[in-house]
């Protein structure tokens, strides 16, 4: 816990949200991941665990103190500063991702193609497991996720309850290694329609995409922190199997655009190195923690 917070760790604070904010736009780039670079991954992890449905309870039986005691115990002020900076990044990036998406799609979905790529070899890397495992759940995931591809875009429609499904899936992604939120939202149907109401500050759909991510959080956040610490490799298999297996979509939408052009590949191949960047930065990172124990 953490109550007061100097201008300068405030403003830290704020620039590590607009970079969390403007990776987590991008499909394939994880907000996770660069919370880890920049540093603060640990306290975001142990505010977010901290955030227990019980909290409200509290406040309804008027125990007031006790509602106190637990919004401290979430680091509420930096979670505030942190979402501020990851907002003002949602509405300046959402702007220009909107752009691209219209100006030059088949390079935009060419771009995401390769991110995706990288960023599920990146997970696969991490895998500790006997081959055996990691091929059965590998393609149990890309199976799946071959699947969801499968389903054309705008099947789901853009009803709030969707949209709410889509917040408490999405926004989970921030405790799983290397999964990007906006990938999800992609695959789900709902990336340009949320870019939209962004740009365009339609409240009741931000509203109720961030009610979703809330309630995902404190409903699952401890299961999938369970999953991680218990069954990492299968868990990590399985989400590069989903990730590779849904590139269906991007393969279709890029073939809608025209194909794989000369640009595209290049826009492809610029995918891979900005991953091929962010991992390098992410195990120096590593490197220079497990140096300093």
């Amino acid at each position: 816990m953490k109550p007061d917070i100097s201008l300068r760790e405030a403003a830290g604070i704020f620039l590590r949200g607009l970079i969390m904010g403007g990776s987590d736009i991008v499909p394939g780039v994880s907000g996770g991941t660069m919370a880890f670079i920049t540093g603060i991954y640990g306290r975001l992890v142990h505010a977010i665990a901290a955030v227990r449905p019980h909290t409200a309870i509290r406040l309804l039986r008027g125990d007031i103190q006790g509602f106190k005691d637990d919004v401290q115990a979430a680091d509420p002020l930096f979670l505030i500063i942190l979402l501020a900076g990851i907002g003002t990044a949602a509405l300046v990036v959402s702007r220009g991702i909107l752009y691209i998406l219209e100006t030059w799609p088949g390079q935009a979905f060419g771009l995401f193609l390769g991110i995706i790529v990288a960023s599920a070899v990146a997970i696969a890397i991490q895998i500790e497991s006997t081959r055996k495992n990691a091929i059965i759940f590998i393609g149990v995931g890309f199976g799946v996720g071959y699947l969801i591809g499968s389903i054309p875009p705008g099947s789901f429609g853009h009803s709030l309850p969707m949209i709410f499904g889509t917040g408490m899936i999405a926004l989970c992604a921030m405790i799983l290694p290397g999964i990007s939120g906006a990938y999800l939202t992609l695959i789900l149907g709902q990336y340009e329609y949320l870019l939209q109401a962004i740009r365009e500050i339609s409240l009741p759909e931000i509203v109720t995409f961030i009610a979703g991510g809330a309630v995902g959080i404190l409903l699952f956040s401890r299961a999938l922190r369970y999953l991680l610490d218990h069954y990492t490799a299968i868990l990590l298999a399985f989400l590069t199997g989903l990730m590779l297996g849904s590139t269906r979509t991007l393969f279709d939408r890029i073939g809608e655009a025209g194909g794989f052009t000369p640009e595209v590949l290049i826009a492809c191949t610029t995918g891979v190195i900005l991953i091929a960047a962010v991992e390098q930065m992410r195990w120096k990172k590593r490197d220079s923690i497990i140096h300093k124990k």
